[in-house]
């Protein structure tokens, strides 16, 4: 998913810097420049970006595996092996979801800095210096680890429900077969940008 994340996380800091900069130069504040761009994406763009980028590059192969190996008997046959399916497919996944989606989060800040560094300083002739000192200055380290907590949550969000649809995929009473296995792909990204975005308003409120 990096290339996805650095493609995105590029064009959005490059976004968030025009827009800042047109905004805060009819009050005479373009050198707060550093501070809108680094805020925004530290505290809730990057985490909820990166989250639905992966879910759709990442959490709809999760469901789609898990799917057909449900279809197709596998899940049963490691259950008659003595295998517990939860923990032998779903763990290896949770603990990737885990380890990657702060990663990746932590990447696209960078790459969503260095956009509006482009932006504003490069295309639009804001201070280089002021604009670096912002992002330092007003970067706290309750806002960057705020933005990792959002991270981990989406990232168990993600991989909960994106292997809970592949592995009860037999179960959905709208199709059966791959059909099914593409129902459940469909609906386990739209619940999971969905449970992204609420749980994020939550994690906002109790974090800052």
């Amino acid at each position: 998913s990096i290339t996805v994340i650095a493609l995105i996380g590029l064009f959005t800091g490059m976004v968030m810097g025009m827009q800042l900069y047109f905004a805060l130069s009819l009050f005479g504040a373009d050198g707060f420049l550093g501070t809108g761009v680094a805020l925004s994406m530290v505290r809730e763009l990057a985490p909820v970006l990166t989250a639905i980028m992966v879910t759709g590059r990442a959490g709809s192969a999760m469901t789609a595996e898990i799917g057909v190996m449900r279809i197709s008997e596998q899940i049963d046959a490691l259950e008659i092996m003595g295998i517990n399916s939860m923990s032998y497919l779903v763990s290896p996944k949770m603990a990737a979801s885990i380890i990657s989606f702060p990663i990746l989060t932590c990447f696209f800040n960078l790459i969503a800095l260095f956009g509006g560094w482009l932006t504003g300083v490069l295309l639009l002739g804001a201070n280089e210096g002021v604009y670096f000192y912002r992002v330092q200055q007003s970067l706290e380290w309750s806002d960057i680890s705020g933005g990792f907590i959002k991270a981990l949550v989406f990232g168990i969000v993600v991989c909960t429900v994106s292997c809970y649809q592949g592995y009860f995929t037999h179960l959905r009473r709208d199709a059966v077969g791959p059909e099914g296995v593409s129902q459940a792909t469909t609906h386990a990204v739209v619940m999971s940008c969905v449970l992204i975005l609420m749980s994020d308003y939550v994690l906002t409120s109790l974090l800052w």
